[in-house]
């Protein structure tokens, strides 16, 4: 476990959980001896710029969190060159403007990253921010966009700590994609075989 991961998220509150619940103890130790998660390693950050979607949560004035998805074409989320940080383009939506508002007042944010095929997921916590292509050119010509869409902003999340979690209960979902390609090779070879078959018969 990282150090800043639980440093984040071990309150008070939830250490008296664990302590309540008896694996307070585990949790301590791997606190004292957890790994350094100031950067994403090489692992992550495959993991990361293959994803095509991803929940982001941020929390509202009133202290609310709120989710929003955020998808794209793989590599739409980017992980810096030294492993400390994140970005995708923001692109034009329904207009709300939720999370940039919330950042506005806090900029602390998750991100949650799920590959279903593979029954992995992969948490981060970090502070945002929401620049303007102008503020972030390199970022903004680097970041892959969908066909359509305006990119409003780049959104850049400094890392603060990661974690993978368990895959138990993780349901195997196989995209559409890679559906309909094994679909299509099974439909060649059959026409194939019956193509073999009709050509054996008439000889």
């Amino acid at each position: 476990m990282g150090k800043g991961y639980a440093g984040i998220a071990f309150t008070p509150s939830v250490r008296a959980e664990q302590q309540r619940i008896g694996s307070r103890g585990r949790f301590a130790e791997m606190e004292q001896s957890g790994r350094d998660d100031s950067r994403l390693g090489e692992a992550e950050r495959d993991f990361l710029e293959s994803r095509e979607s991803f929940y982001l949560a941020s929390v509202g004035a009133g202290g609310w969190p709120y989710m929003q998805h955020r998808g794209g074409p793989p590599g739409f989320l980017r992980v810096a060159p030294d492993g400390t940080a994140l970005a995708f383009a923001d692109l034009s939506g329904n207009r709300q403007h939720v999370s940039i508002g919330n950042l506005a007042e806090n900029d602390r944010v998750a991100l949650f990253c799920m590959d279903y095929a593979g029954q992995h997921r992969l948490k981060l916590l970090g502070r945002a921010r929401a620049l303007t292509p102008a503020d972030a050119p390199a970022w903004a010509q680097d970041l892959p966009t969908p066909p359509r869409g305006k990119v409003e902003h780049v959104m850049l999340a400094q890392l603060a700590g990661w974690e993978w979690n368990c895959s138990q209960h993780i349901p195997k979902l196989i995209p559409l994609a890679e559906i309909e390609a094994g679909v299509r090779q099974l439909a060649e070879r059959v026409a194939a075989l019956e193509a073999e078959n009709a050509a054996l018969r008439g000889g």
